[in-house]
């Protein structure tokens, strides 16, 4: 069997990560089934970006994915691509990842995920 399309790693110990994407998951069921994409928890192998350059705390405060060819995806492109793979959300893509809005997507997303990623040291979500 040949790599995910998209391995997206995550931290399951944020409450707000592992909500969001069990209900991404669960959008892409078939697609996981049959090996298209998968989501791993970052808390299980915590060097396993480590080649690319991500630390633990890295993915812990934004989201990373590797796509089929080992290239490595951060933040909210990462978001833009399950969207671009989910059933009705190909236009969410469109609009967030369009290159006009894209920088203030790029943007928005960084500032929240650094105040969640505050918050979950805060509350010892680790």
């Amino acid at each position: 069997m040949s790599a995910p399309e998209l391995t997206v790693w995550y931290n399951t110990r944020c409450p707000v990560c592992d909500n969001g994407i069990d209900w991404q998951r669960r959008k892409l069921i078939e697609l996981a089934k049959a090996g298209r994409v998968a989501f791993c928890d970052i808390n299980d192998q915590p060097d396993a970006l480590a080649g690319h350059g991500a630390s633990l705390d890295d993915v812990r405060r934004r989201l990373h994915a590797t796509d089929a060819d080992g290239k490595l995806i951060v933040g909210v492109d990462v978001a833009i691509a399950l969207w671009r793979m989910t059933p009705g959300e190909g236009w969410l893509a469109s609009l967030l990842g369009n290159p006009v809005l894209l920088p203030v997507t790029r943007f928005a997303y960084d500032r929240f995920a650094d105040a969640l990623f505050s918050w979950n040291q805060r509350k010892g979500h680790w």
